[in-house]
């Protein structure tokens, strides 16, 4: 068993597709909308994967309907399952370990992430009893992680993905509240395509909220929780993410911003951002001043 990291994010727990075999473009099943431009079943390969598990149209894939793909992480779980569980057979030419291999990387993917969040828990300086918490459950999930693929399919992890999320709850009440008072509580909130240029969202609880297209331009989310928050299409041009808290690639990546936009040191800046013009507007209709 590896031994979890903290401090700076482990780099096993980020994509590494050239050690996978394309798993995230077969196992999943995904529906023709604006993330992606056909239906695919689960367990059927796209059509753009190619014999080497590389995609046929990886630079393309915004410009060809696809953006979905561009924004899916799977947090280091796709090579782990590739190389390590089935330790380095493929499905293709081992077509018996298919289905298995499919079923359980939809397991190693949440733990994956679980680890992704504790890991960035332990950034936030808990306190003493909570930090002891949150690195037995880090150390919990690696163990759980580098199980057979029968232990793996023998979990339970959506209960188990419960339990851990109370921690990292819990860890991220107290980050909000450092500083200043916690922010309003917007937990699971549907935001679509709400301006919220003039709403005070400091130190405020966006756990789950969903604001696909919502008008975020020059808010600062100084210590906001966006656990899960869904950001696709949000307009962060100018806004402020530098101390936000879980905030994770993919989530900006899915999101809209320009050269304005601030970010933590450990995202990226997009390469398609530049791209948008400098005042990018959400998708669909403003909605009326109440």
């Amino acid at each position: 068993m590896r031994t979890p990291r903290t401090g700076a994010q482990d780099s096993r727990l980020r994509a590494d597709c050239g050690r996978c075999f394309g798993l995230c473009c077969v196992a999943p099943a995904f529906s023709a909308s604006a993330d992606f431009a056909v239906d695919k079943p689960a367990g059927q390969p796209c059509r753009h994967l190619r014999t080497d598990f590389a995609c046929g149209i990886h630079v393309d894939l915004r410009d060809r309907g696809f953006p979905g793909c561009t924004v899916f992480d799977c947090h280091g779980a796709g090579q782990r399952v590739a190389q390590e569980t089935f330790g380095g057979r493929d499905w293709r030419a081992a077509p018996e370990t298919a289905s298995l291999m499919f079923d359980v990387f939809a397991v190693m993917r949440p733990l994956h992430e679980l680890l992704w969040y504790l890991t960035e828990a332990l950034t936030l300086h808990p306190p003493d009893a909570l930090r002891a918490d949150l690195g037995a459950a880090l150390a919990e999930t690696e163990r759980l992680a580098g199980g057979s693929p029968q232990d793996l399919l023998a979990l339970d992890v959506e209960a188990y993905r419960g339990e851990v999320n109370r921690l990292l709850s819990r860890t991220g009440d107290l980050a909000r509240a450092r500083g200043g008072p916690p922010g309003a509580d917007r937990r699971g909130t549907l935001l679509v395509g709400r301006d919220l240029r003039r709403t005070d969202l400091r130190g405020a609880n966006l756990r789950g909220a969903v604001l696909i297209g919502a008008d975020l331009r020059g808010v600062d989310l100084a210590r906001a929780d966006l656990t899960g928050a869904d950001l696709r299409g949000a307009a962060l041009d100018g806004a402020d993410l530098t101390a936000a808290l879980f905030l994770h690639q993919s989530q900006v990546d899915a999101a809209r911003g320009d050269r304005r936009t601030r970010l933590p040191d450990r995202v990226t800046r997009p390469a398609h951002w530049s791209a948008l013009p400098l005042t990018s507007r959400p998708a669909g209709r403003r909605p009326r001043r109440r």
